[in-house]
């Protein structure tokens, strides 16, 4: 008996030291439990497999429990109590659980082996749910992700960019000049830019100007110097609006 007796005192102060204040002594009377014997009430959550932390759901159980004369040799006397969202029926069934772990568990302290199976039961039956919302909720978050598409913008690639527009934007030019302008001698050969803003594109047929000639001067045409700007921020604006152009089709036929 004295055996019994201290073995049961050593688990007791155990149980204080890892519950703390979770584990509590009541008195018998309020235990439900057909004893005159010291009892004791524990209150279990349930954990989170991951983080082995009290979760969040709002569910909390009252362990209570009573050592019998001969425990651990004999199952010490059990009692359950909702203390927050558990249903009488699953009360029921987790004290009838709980029952045959510790009769199989005879022959050792085995009070805080019934908390966590305790524990992991409720996990399983009022966490499920939570868990499987959030696992949804986390993947509408990823769905909600942009993901870019396109070359990303550098100095190399914008300046690549640029002398390919410059080389089309000087080949549209050439197609607007008449061909005595292409081929009049270098030195004498306008620029685009001079020939554009001398006006002779409005006249149909008009020939190249050079140095020294009489030729009356065609209506000049006022362009101003904004209009053939090509510095390199507008330039650099175009290139962007391309190349978002160019990734907006690109999503738009991965999505279809």
């Amino acid at each position: 008996m004295t055996d019994y007796i201290q073995e049961q005192e050593m688990e007791i102060e155990a149980l204080e030291a890892i519950l703390m204040d979770d584990f509590k002594e009541i008195h018998s009377g309020e235990s439900g439990l057909n004893t005159s014997k010291r009892c004791f009430q524990i209150k279990v959550t349930p954990v989170d497999d991951e983080a082995d932390e009290v979760t969040t759901a709002p569910v909390q159980l009252a362990l209570i429990f009573s050592h019998t004369e001969r425990y651990p040799d004999e199952p010490p006397l059990l009692n359950l109590n909702s203390l927050r969202g558990i249903q009488g029926e699953h009360l029921r069934i987790l004290k009838e659980k709980l029952q045959q772990e510790a009769s199989e568990n005879l022959g050792m302290a085995m009070i805080y082996t019934l908390v966590t199976s305790a524990k992991e039961w409720l996990s399983e039956q009022y966490c499920q749910d939570t868990s499987i919302e959030d696992a949804e909720a986390e993947e509408a978050a990823k769905d909600d992700v942009i993901v870019p598409h396109g070359e990303p913008v550098t100095v190399e690639t914008f300046l690549a960019w640029r002398e390919m527009f410059e080389a089309e934007l000087a080949l549209e030019r050439a197609k607007l000049m008449p061909e005595a302008a292409l081929s009049a001698p270098k030195e004498k050969r306008l620029t685009g830019r001079q020939w554009f803003e001398s006006g002779r594109h409005a006249v149909k047929g008009a020939a190249p100007a050079t140095e020294g000639s009489d030729e009356e001067d065609v209506e000049d045409i006022d362009f101003d110097d904004d209009d053939f700007e090509d510095d390199e921020d507008d330039m650099l604006e175009h290139y962007l609006a391309e190349k978002t152009d160019s990734s907006s089709h690109s999503s738009k036929r991965e999505t279809n």
